[in-house]
């Protein structure tokens, strides 16, 4: 299949800095738990003291940066569950490109270059946290998605488990190939929706017509592996009732051990 470009892209900086890399993690999104009281919510730069410690989700946002779902996600998870989110945040990069779909591989590329570059500086440093308690769940969605599926265990920054939503771990129109690079051992949750407009057969330039829009071939050999296909939902759908469940679920397993 060829696929008509007829996306766009916006910004021309492809590449970050070291500055634009510490500040992606200097001015994390954090929403932290605070018993008794609302959530502390505040840029991780300008965090207050924090009493307690608490498991961290580190959330990777997707194209559209630290949106409104983003911020009622991590309410949830601090209010319900008593777990901390830390989200860095890409768009500190001046004129970062973003784009709508669809675009060639290679500057999907780019930006899964990037995107993986936060993941990575911020798993360095997130053990440093004074309200950590050492156990850690990488998560992302959609394009931040890519990179939580590609990150490389390091042994020196343990992760207990990570969640995708709304990415497929499957090759297709978005990366080059999908580079899928999670242990078989690693509990992992993928929550995605059969109607996915951009990740499933619903999409007409999804350009894999043997894609199921799901992780289940990447994760095949992973008995820690649960993956909840969702029929109708939107693109971003982990704020939905049946999500909010299974993540609560897989948290909770997690946090068992």
């Amino acid at each position: 299949m060829t696929i008509e470009y007829t996306g766009s892209i916006k910004g021309s900086v492809r590449k970050h800095t070291d500055d634009s890399l510490k500040a992606t993690f200097d001015h994390a999104y954090c929403v932290i738990p605070n018993p008794g009281g609302a959530p502390i919510v505040s840029e991780l730069s300008a965090l207050p003291p924090i009493e307690g410690l608490y498991p961290v989700v580190l959330f990777m946002h997707g194209s559209s940066g630290v949106n409104e779902q983003t911020r009622l996600l991590g309410n949830w998870l601090a209010d319900s569950l008593g777990v901390a989110m830390v989200v860095p945040d890409s768009m500190q990069l001046a004129d970062r490109i973003t784009y709508s779909s669809p675009i060639p591989p290679e500057d999907y590329e780019d930006i899964h270059a990037m995107r993986l570059q936060e993941l990575e500086y911020a798993m360095a440093h997130i053990f440093d946290l004074p309200f950590n308690d050492g156990r850690v769940f990488i998560a992302g969605t959609s394009e931040g998605g890519v990179c939580v599926a590609r990150y490389e265990t390091r042994e020196e920054y343990p992760e207990d488990a990570r969640m995708i939503f709304s990415w497929s771990c499957e090759d297709n129109y978005h990366v080059k190939a999908h580079g899928t690079n999670i242990p078989d051992y690693m509990p992992v949750l993928n929550i995605m929706s059969a109607a996915d407009k951009f990740f499933s057969q619903k999409n007409s330039y999804l350009n894999n017509p043997n894609a199921q829009g799901h992780a289940g071939k990447a994760l095949e050999n992973n008995p820690n592996a649960r993956i909840l296909l969702l029929p109708t939902a939107p693109h971003t759908l982990f704020n939905l009732p049946v999500a909010r469940a299974a993540i609560k679920n897989f948290i909770d397993e997690v946090l068992k051990y």
